[in-house]
């Protein structure tokens, strides 16, 4: 029988599509406001991997991701989906449509895990109406898509931010077990 023992901690990103970049400094304030300071922040990219928010949210789309400073217990990212619904209603456009998507996900030292609504076979049901999919695993010094993987997270934009985001959280999780 395996010892039962607390999970490690995480780091949590959000990825944003927006339409302007006002609309994306004033979602990372209130992100900011509620998770802490932003730690990692990746390139801004032209979002043109789907079609999938173009009526929605218009033809001309960004993509950008962030990390924050502090580390936390994965068990929240349920918790953390629902708040970010809610920031993608506090933002909806005169039409009643989206105008920024944030999905919030979590670094472990070995993978990328998002948070969903929505259920499929390779998801996990994490309660309150929230799935976890890992979408990334962490092999051979890099981040490597599985075959579910959506194409904005197989970018060299993400590849490089996630490494970032990683070595920022091996270096938490070493402070953390030397003040223990």
């Amino acid at each position: 029988m395996g010892k039962i023992k607390e999970a490690e901690p995480v780091k949590l990103i959000c990825g944003l599509i927006y339409d302007t970049v006002e609309r994306f400094e004033s979602v990372v304030n209130d992100l900011e406001a509620k998770f802490g300071p932003v730690e990692c922040e990746s390139e801004q990219a032209e979002f043109s991997h789907t079609g999938y928010y173009s009526e929605e949210m218009g033809e001309e789309l960004f993509r950008s991701f962030v990390s924050f400073e502090n580390i936390i217990n994965p068990v929240r990212l349920k918790d953390i989906k629902h708040f970010t619904n809610e920031l993608e209603i506090k933002n909806l456009g005169s039409d009643e449509g989206r105008t920024v998507n944030v999905d919030p996900g979590v670094v472990t030292l070995s993978s990328l895990i998002l948070a969903s609504t929505k259920d499929f076979s390779h998801r996990i049901y994490l309660g309150d109406g929230i799935y976890g999919e890992v979408t990334l695993l962490y092999e051979n010094k890099l981040f490597m898509p599985l075959k579910w993987t959506y194409p904005d997270y197989k970018t060299p934009i993400m590849a490089e931010f996630l490494i970032r985001v990683r070595i920022a959280l091996m270096e938490n999780i070493i402070e953390l077990r030397k003040s223990k």
